[in-house]
C-alpha cells in the first residue's frame, strides 16, 4: 500500500503542474508584501485541495449518470492531457487573466491554471480506477499530500526564485510536461487496449 500512496502522490503531484503554477505565481504577486503572497498561497492551496477531493470522488458517479464508460473517457482524457503537456514542454500554456470581482485564488490559480480541463478528466479517472475502499483512502491522502506540497511550493515562491530563477523554474515546467505526456500515452493506450479487448 505504500507503493500505491508513493505512485499515486508523483501522479498528482506532477497532474497538478506546480512550477507551471508557481510562475505564473510570481508573475502574478510580483511586488506583494511577503505576508500578503503566503496568505495568497494557503487560500489558492485550499481551493485546489477543496476542487481536487470533489473531482476525485465524484468520477464513478458521474460516469454512471452519463453513461460514459470508464475506457472511453480514458481515450479523451489521455488526449487532452498530452496536448497540455505539449504546451508545457513548448511554452506555449497560455495563462488566463483573473477577473476584476473574482478572488485570484479560485480563479484563475486554483481553476484552471492548477486544475485545468486535463487535470479534471485525469483526476475522474484515477479516482474512478480505484475500486476498495482501502485504495480510495490511499487515493484521497496521496492527494491531500500533493496539494499540500503544492501549496508549499507557492509559499516559498521568493526562496525559490532566488535559488532556482525563472529559468529553473521553466525546466521543471517542461519536466513536467515530459512527464504529463507519458502519462497521457498510458491512459490513452489503456483505454484504447481495454476497449478493443
Amino acid at each position: 500500500m505504500i507503493n500505491l500512496f508513493i505512485s499515486l502522490y508523483i501522479k498528482w503531484f506532477f497532474l497538478l503542474t506546480p512550477f507551471f503554477v508557481l510562475s505564473v505565481f510570481l508573475s502574478m504577486t510580483e511586488g506583494m508584501e511577503k505576508g500578503a503572497q503566503k496568505k495568497l498561497a494557503l487560500r489558492t492551496t485550499m481551493a485546489v485541495l477543496v476542487i481536487s477531493l470533489v473531482l476525485y470522488f465524484a468520477g464513478n458517479p458521474i460516469f454512471s449518470t452519463l453513461g460514459i464508460t470508464l475506457d472511453g473517457f480514458r481515450v479523451g482524457s489521455g488526449a487532452l492531457l498530452f496536448l497540455s503537456a505539449v504546451s508545457l514542454v513548448s511554452g506555449k500554456r497560455q495563462r488566463p487573466e483573473p477577473d476584476d470581482d473574482s478572488d485570484v485564488a479560485v480563479v484563475p490559480l486554483a481553476m484552471p491554471i492548477t486544475v485545468g480541463p486535463a487535470t479534471i478528466g485525469t483526476l475522474l479517472i484515477l479516482g474512478a480506477e480505484l475500486s476498495t475502499p482501502e485504495q480510495k483512502l490511499i487515493g484521497a491522502a496521496a492527494l491531500v499530500c500533493a496539494c499540500l506540497s503544492v501549496g508549499f511550493i507557492l509559499s516559498s515562491s521568493s526562496t525559490l526564485k532566488r535559488f532556482i530563477g525563472r529559468m529553473g523554474i521553466n525546466v521543471l515546467t517542461k519536466i513536467t510536461g515530459l512527464v504529463l505526456s507519458a502519462m497521457a500515452a498510458q491512459i490513452a493506450f489503456t483505454g484504447v487496449r481495454n476497449f478493443l479487448s
